[in-house]
C-alpha cells in the first residue's frame, strides 16, 4: 500500500492513518470496552501511543502489513480501524483485525470495511485465504465475520490473558474460491 491507496464504499472511506487522526484515535481506543474486544490495543491508552503507533505504519507498510483508518465518506470522521497482520506472501494468507469507536456500534460500518478490506485482500493482494479471530465474549465481532462470508473454523480455548481474565479465541476463514464479492 503507497501512502494514497484508499478505499471508497457507499458509505466509508478506507484510507492511511494521518498523525491528523491520532487525537481521535486516542480517545476512541482508549475507552475500557474497545480494549477489552481487541488483542493489541491496551488499556489504559497513554498519551502519545497514537502518535506511536501512526508513526510505525510505514515500516509495517513494506511487510504488507497494512493498517486503514474507518472514515465516515461525507464528513471525514473517524469510525474505527481496519488491517492486515501476520502477512504470509509465501502462503498468500493473512489475518484481518478491526475495531469500531463505541458511538458507532451497531450501524453496519464494521461489515462494510470488512467487505470491502476482503475485496482489497483477494483482488489486489492476491491472497488465497484470509482468517480473523475474535473473542468469545464479543459475538459482534464474529458476526460480522459471518456476513462477510467466513467460515467458523474452531476455538482456541484460554489461549489470551487480557485485562487478568483468560478469554477464548473464536476463529474464522475464508478462501479466495469460496470469495463472492
Amino acid at each position: 500500500m503507497d501512502k494514497q491507496t484508499t478505499i471508497a464504499t457507499e458509505h466509508l472511506l478506507l484510507r492511511p492513518y494521518t498523525l491528523a487522526d491520532a487525537p481521535d484515535l486516542q480517545r476512541h481506543i482508549g475507552e475500557r470496552d474497545i480494549a477489552a474486544t481487541t488483542i493489541n490495543i491496551p488499556h489504559p491508552y497513554v498519551d502519545g501511543m497514537a502518535e506511536e503507533w501512526i508513526g510505525k505504519h510505514r515500516e509495517r507498510a513494506e511487510k504488507g502489513e497494512f493498517q486503514f483508518a474507518i472514515t465516515d465518506r461525507q464528513d471525514g470522521r473517524l469510525l474505527g480501524g481496519i488491517g492486515f497482520h501476520d502477512v504470509d506472501r509465501e502462503s498468500e494468507c493473512a489475518e484481518i483485525g478491526y475495531w469500531i469507536a463505541k458511538p458507532y456500534w451497531r450501524n453496519g460500518y464494521g461489515t462494510e470495511a470488512a467487505r470491502a478490506i476482503l475485496k482489497y485482500g483477494f483482488e489486489v493482494m492476491g491472497l488465497n485465504r484470509i482468517h480473523a479471530r475474535h473473542f468469545k465474549h464479543n459475538p459482534a465481532s464474529g458476526r460480522i465475520m459471518q456476513k462477510i462470508g467466513m467460515k467458523y473454523e474452531g476455538s482456541l480455548r484460554q489461549h489470551f490473558k487480557k485485562m487478568g481474565n483468560f478469554v477464548d479465541f473464536e476463529l474464522y476463514g475464508i478462501l479466495k474460491s469460496e470469495y463472492k464479492p
